[in-house]
Parts: structure tokens; C-alpha cells; sequence
């Protein structure tokens, strides 16, 4: 009795390591709980100070990178050279992401003195920017299902 009890004790704590390992892999979700997560890989974070912000944005080309805008703005601790964010969405439907690392943590976008980019930025489906932002067809990204994943790239200044 004494070897089987010890035996469904290790089970037990090998079901609940792995458990905690599967946790640690899929972080918690940021936002308004729903039916929907999306997981974005943000890749080239260049350190672990400050946060990852993603914001997402509803399929409105006239609300993409508006002052109160997007939908959402999740963030998470930052994690260099890649940070997973999980964000709960509302429906499937077709949204666009715009992510940037907030190195010092300030909740806000830095810009240089003239007006550019000072923090590592970048979008969904990582179109090519010059000078400027990015069109709004080429940031759309469809999101028909729950658990779906997307990688960012970060553009560094």
C-alpha cells in the first residue's frame, strides 16, 4: 500500500510540474475577458526593461493609430530578444496590431525632438515602413479562431 501511495503521490506531482511548465509557456491573457485569445510573438525586444505594449485596433481605417482609437492597449513585463502577449478579443473578425517596446516604462510612445520613432515599434503582418506609417491594408490581420498566433518584428530607431 505504502509503494502505492508513493507512486500516485509522484504522479501527481509530475501531472502538476507539468502543468505549471504548460502555464509558464502560455501567459495570461491582458484585456476584457472573451471568447477569443491571440497570441503575438514580439521579436528583437532588445532588453528586459519596461513593457511590451500591444494595441489593437478595430477593422476602421479612419480609428488606426487615432488619439482613443484602438480597442485595446495590452502590456506585459518586457523580455528580450522575444516577448509572448496574449490578448483576449471581442469576436473573430479582422483587426490590426500595433506593438512597441516601452523601455522605460512610461505608458507613452517617445519620440525624438522632431518627431521620431525613440522606442522600438512595430505592426501586424510587419509591412514595410519609410518614412511614415504603415497603409492600413497592409496591417489588416484576420483572427477567424480562438489560440491563433502572429509575429511582430521590431523596428528599432
Amino acid at each position: 500500500m505504502r509503494v502505492f501511495l508513493g507512486l500516485v503521490a509522484l504522479a501527481c506531482a509530475v501531472l502538476v510540474a507539468g502543468a505549471h511548465a504548460s502555464a509558464q509557456q502560455q501567459p495570461s491573457c491582458t484585456g476584457r475577458e472573451g471568447p477569443l485569445k491571440l497570441y503575438v510573438d514580439v521579436e528583437g525586444v532588445r532588453s528586459d526593461e519596461g513593457l511590451v505594449a500591444v494595441t489593437l485596433y478595430a477593422d476602421d481605417s479612419s480609428r488606426f493609430l487615432a488619439k482613443r482609437g484602438s480597442l485595446y492597449v495590452g502590456r506585459v513585463p518586457a523580455k528580450a530578444p522575444n516577448t509572448r502577449v496574449c490578448i483576449f478579443l471581442p469576436a473573430a473578425g479582422t483587426y490590426a496590431l500595433a506593438v512597441y517596446h516601452d523601455a522605460d516604462a512610461d505608458r507613452k510612445y517617445d519620440r525624438t525632438a522632431v518627431g521620431l520613432p525613440a522606442e522600438s515599434y512595430g505592426f501586424s503582418n510587419n509591412p514595410a515602413v519609410f518614412l511614415g506609417m504603415p497603409r492600413f491594408s497592409t496591417v489588416r490581420l484576420a483572427v477567424p479562431r480562438t489560440n491563433m498566433s502572429t509575429r511582430i518584428t521590431l523596428r528599432h530607431p
